[in-house]
C-alpha cells in the first residue's frame, strides 16, 4: 500500500452474538481516493478523448492505423480481424474500436473500404465488422507511416511496441476533424478541405498569410463569419441547399453538417404539425446523393417556405467549434491556423529527418561499395590465404586496405572488414570494375541530390505538398458553399396557424376565446401589442388567455423594430387638463410591462387613436364643448403636420378646453420615406420581405399599373393585402410619362 494511504486504524469491537471480544479491521478510505479523480481525468483527456497535435489521432485511431499497417499486404482484411489485432494495443472493447474505425473510414481519406460502411447522409449504420473489409489507402501509406522516424513505446501489457505518435506528414487533424468529451473539457474540431489545407501549408512555408475555414462532406451552405479560428466562442451557421423545382415543389440536394436526411425530415414534419410551416407531403429519394422533395399546397410561397425551413427546422443549425488538442502531454486550446502552422513545421522536420536517414544510408552504401571495389580490384582477399586465425584474417585485410582508403569519408571498422569476408567467391569471380564505378557514381549523384534537398529544405517541403495535391487532390474539391447569411426573422416567415380573439369588456385576449371578438390570424410565436383608453400600452406573448386590462382600443400583432407602423393619438391630460396629439412608433419594449403614453396624470384618457401600417397621416375634425365665451368650436387638424417621434414624447397641445368629440374627416398619405415592394408570383401577393420580383420604391402617391388579358387597365395604390387576377399580363410601377400599351394590344 502506498505511503499516501496512511489512515488505517484497527479497532476492537464486541461481537453481539457472543461474550468474547472479536477483532475487526475498519479502513478509512479518505487518502485512497484523494488523487484518483485527477488520475482518471488525466487518463480520459490524454488517452481517450482528445487528439494529439503531432499526428492528429486519438490513441484508438492511432492504434487502428498501426494495426492496419501491421496487417498490410496490399489486400483487404476483414474489419473484425483488424479490430482483434488492434486489441493487442488498445485495452478496451471491440465495439468501441469498430465504431472508431468506421468513423475513420467514412471520412474517405485513410481507409480504402469494401462493403456496407454505412451512409453519413441517411444515418444508416455500417454492417457488422465480420461482413466489411478494409485496407490502407495509398494516401495513408504515403504520408502516415515510416518505421525509421517513429518513436516507439511498450504497449499496455508490455508484450509489443506501439508508436508514441505516427510520423504524419500532413495536417491530418484539420482534414479529418475530431470530437470528444473528456472530464472537465471537450473538443470539436471541424473538418477542412484537403486541397485548401495544402495551399495554406505552402503559403505558410513561403511566409505568407493564409485563412482556412471548414468544409463538410455533406456539402450544404455555411456562414463562417464568426468562426473565430475554431476557438472557444466561435460559431458556424450551416444550412441545407434548398432550391425551387417548380411553383409547388422544393428540393433539398445537400444537408447541413451534423444532420442526416432522417433527422432533417423528422424536423420538417414536426414543424408542419406545429403549424410553423405548411407542406402537402415530403418524399425522400436519397441514394448516393441527397434528394428530398417537399410538395407545397396551393397559395403557399416557395420563397417564404424556404426561409421558414431555415427558421424552424434542422435545415439550418449552429455549430460551436472548440479546438482542444494534446501538445507536450497537456491539453491546449489553440486556433486552427496555429494547428496548421505547427503541423506544417512538424512535416518539415519529418522530411528533414527522412532525408538525413536517407543520406546516412546512401553514404554507408557508398562507403561499403568503395571498400568492396578496393577489396576485389586489389585482390586483397588473397592476403588471408596464409592466415590461420580469425584475428589474423582481420589484420591482413585491414593492412591491405590501408594504402587505398584515403578518399573514404570515415574510418574502417571491424564490422566493415567482417562484411568483406562475407562476399561470395561467385561475386568476386564475376566482378565488373566498370559496373562498380557506375554504381558508386550513381550513389554519389544521389548523395549530392539529398544534400541539395537538405540545403533547400523549405523548397523541398513545398514540392512535397504540391505532389500530394497533384496525386490525391483531383476529387477533393470544396463541397460546402461559403456564404454570408441574412438573419431570418421568424415572425415574418411563420405560417399564421391560429386566430386571436379579444374580450374588451373583461380585458382578456387569447387564442382560446372563440366566442368573443375575432381580431386577426397570428402565430404562436407572435407578440401582441395592446393599447387601452387610459393611455397604457403593453406587449405580450400570444397565449390561450391573457389579462391585459379593460378599455382596449387597439390590438394587433407586434413587429419588433418596425419603423413604418405609425400610431396617431390624441389624449386628455388628467381629468380636466389640456389635450395633446402625437405621432409615434414602437420599435422595442419589454414584454408584459405597462407603458404610459400620456403625460402621466391620473384620469388621462385617449380621445382618438389610429394605427397606420405605412405611416399614413389622416385629417380629423375637433369639436369643443360650448363652454363660456369660446368662439371657435370646430376645426380640422392634419396629423401630417406632426413629426414622428418616440412613444414617450408628450406631444403638441391641441386645446386647453374640453373636447366634445373628434371625427375622422379624410385619409391621408404616408409621410415616411419610400418603401420597396416586391411581387411574389407564386402566391400573387405583394410583400416587403424581399420575396419575388422587386417592383420599385413607392412613395405615398405612387401607383401600380395593372393590365389584364381581358384588356382592363388600371392604376391602384399598392396594398399588401390585395390579391391579383391570374390573367394579369403587366404589373409594374406606374410612370405617367411612359407609353405602355402599343406592344400589348
Amino acid at each position: 500500500m502506498s505511503e499516501e494511504v496512511n489512515d488505517y486504524e484497527n479497532e476492537e469491537v464486541l461481537n453481539n452474538q457472543g461474550d468474547s471480544p472479536q477483532e475487526e479491521t475498519i479502513t478509512k478510505v479518505t487518502g485512497m481516493y484523494k488523487e484518483w479523480f485527477l488520475d482518471y481525468a488525466s487518463y480520459v483527456i490524454l488517452e481517450r478523448a482528445v487528439p494529439a497535435i503531432d499526428d492528429g489521432f486519438k490513441p484508438v485511431q492511432r492504434r487502428i492505423m498501426h494495426s492496419m499497417k501491421d496487417l498490410d499486404d496490399g489486400r483487404y482484411n476483414k474489419v473484425a480481424n483488424i479490430v482483434g489485432h488492434t486489441m493487442q494495443y488498445h485495452p478496451h472493447g471491440d465495439a468501441s474500436i469498430g465504431d472508431a474505425m468506421v468513423q475513420i473510414g467514412q471520412k474517405e481519406l485513410l481507409i480504402d473500404m469494401q462493403g456496407n460502411w454505412g451512409n453519413t447522409l441517411t444515418g444508416d449504420r455500417a454492417a457488422a465488422s465480420r461482413y466489411i473489409e478494409a485496407r490502407l489507402s495509398k494516401f495513408a501509406l504515403d504520408v502516415v507511416f515510416n518505421a525509421k522516424t517513429t518513436e516507439w513505446q511498450a504497449s499496455y501489457d508490455g508484450r509489443r511496441k506501439e508508436p508514441v505518435n505516427l510520423p504524419v506528414k500532413f495536417p491530418m487533424l484539420l482534414a479529418q476533424g475530431g470530437e470528444g468529451i473528456a472530464v472537465g473539457l471537450s473538443t470539436k474540431i471541424l473538418p477542412h478541405n484537403f486541397n485548401e489545407l495544402i495551399d495554406a501549408s505552402i503559403k505558410h512555408l513561403k511566409g505568407r498569410s493564409f485563412k482556412i475555414v471548414p468544409d463538410f462532406l455533406t456539402g450544404g451552405i455555411a456562414d463562417f463569419t464568426n468562426y473565430n479560428e475554431g476557438k472557444r466562442g466561435g460559431k458556424v451557421r450551416v444550412r441545407a441547399k434548398i432550391s425551387q423545382l417548380d411553383k409547388k415543389t422544393l428540393v433539398i440536394n445537400e444537408i447541413p453538417f451534423g444532420t442526416t436526411t432522417t433527422t432533417l425530415i423528422e424536423s420538417i414534419i414536426k414543424a408542419n404539425e406545429k403549424g410553423k410551416i405548411k407542406i402537402k407531403k415530403i418524399e425522400d429519394n436519397t441514394a448516393a446523393d441527397v434528394e428530398i422533395l417537399i410538395h407545397l399546397p396551393p397559395a403557399i410561397s416557395p420563397e417564404k417556405t424556404i426561409d421558414a425551413l431555415y427558421a424552424f427546422t434542422n435545415c439550418e443549425s449552429s455549430i460551436s467549434p472548440l479546438c482542444c488538442v494534446i501538445e507536450n502531454h497537456k491539453p491546449v486550446f489553440i486556433g486552427v491556423s496555429e494547428v496548421l502552422r505547427k503541423s506544417t513545421d512538424n512535416t518539415v522536420q519529418l522530411l528533414k529527418l527522412e532525408l538525413e536517414i536517407q543520406l546516412n544510408e546512401l553514404e554507408e552504401q557508398w562507403h561499403f561499395a568503395s571498400l568492396e571495389r578496393i577489396f576485389i580490384e586489389n585482390r586483397i582477399y588473397r592476403d588471408i590465404e596464409e592466415e590461420e586465425t580469425w584475428e589474423g584474417v582481420i589484420a591482413a585485410i585491414d593492412n591491405g586496405l590501408q594504402p587505398h582508403i584515403k578518399h573514404l569519408k570515415r574510418a574502417i571498422t571491424e564490422e566493415d572488414i567482417v562484411r568483406l569476408t562475407e562476399i561470395r567467391i561467385k561475386k568476386i569471380s564475376k566482378f565488373d570494375i566498370d559496373k562498380a564505378k557506375q554504381h558508386i557514381e550513381s550513389l554519389e549523384e544521389k548523395i549530392a541530390e539529398v544534400k541539395n534537398y537538405l540545403a533547400n529544405l523549405i523548397e523541398y517541403a513545398i514540392d512535397f505538398f504540391k505532389r500530394l495535391k497533384a496525386t490525391y487532390g483531383d476529387d477533393k474539391e470544396r463541397k460546402t458553399e461559403i456564404r454570408v447569411f441574412d438573419d431570418i426573422v421568424a415572425t415574418k416567415v411563420v405560417i399564421r396557424n391560429t386566430k386571436l380573439y379579444v374580450n374588451r369588456e373583461e380585458g382578456f385576449i387569447g387564442t382560446s376565446l372563440r366566442k368573443d371578438e375575432y381580431v386577426t390570424d397570428c402565430a404562436d410565436i407572435d407578440d401582441i401589442i395592446v393599447f387601452r383608453e387610459d393611455g397604457q400600452m403593453m406587449v405580450t406573448k400570444v397565449a390561450n388567455k391573457t389579462f391585459v386590462g379593460k378599455g382596449i382600443i387597439h390590438i394587433s400583432v407586434f413587429k419588433k423594430k418596425d419603423k413604418r407602423t405609425v400610431y396617431n393619438m390624441m389624449y386628455r391630460d388628467g381629468a380636466r387638463g389640456a389635450s395633446y396629439m402625437k405621432r409615434f412608433t414602437v420599435t422595442g419594449v419589454t414584454r408584459d410591462k405597462d407603458y404610459d403614453l400620456t403625460n402621466g396624470n391620473k384620469g388621462s384618457k385617449v380621445l382618438y387613436f389610429s394605427a397606420n401600417r405605412n405611416g399614413e397621416a389622416e385629417v380629423v375634425t375637433i369639436n369643443l364643448r360650448a363652454v363660456g365665451s369660446i368662439k371657435k368650436l370646430k376645426w380640422d387638424i392634419d396629423f401630417a403636420d406632426l413629426a414622428v417621434k418616440g412613444r414617450a414624447v408628450r406631444g403638441n397641445t391641441i386645446t386647453k378646453y374640453p373636447i366634445k368629440k373628434i371625427e375622422f374627416k379624410s385619409a391621408g398619405v404616408s409621410t415616411l420615406k419610400p418603401r420597396k415592394i416586391w411581387f411574389d408570383d407564386t402566391v400573387q401577393r405583394l410583400n416587403v420581405d424581399e420575396r419575388g420580383e422587386l417592383l420599385g420604391e413607392f412613395r405615398a402617391d405612387d401607383k401600380l399599373l395593372i393590365a389584364l388579358q381581358s384588356g382592363v387597365i388600371k392604376a391602384v395604390t399598392p396594398n399588401l393585402a390585395s390579391r391579383f387576377e391570374d390573367d394579369m399580363i403587366v404589373l409594374e410601377k406606374w410612370n405617367p410619362k411612359k407609353a405602355y400599351f402599343s406592344n400589348i394590344f
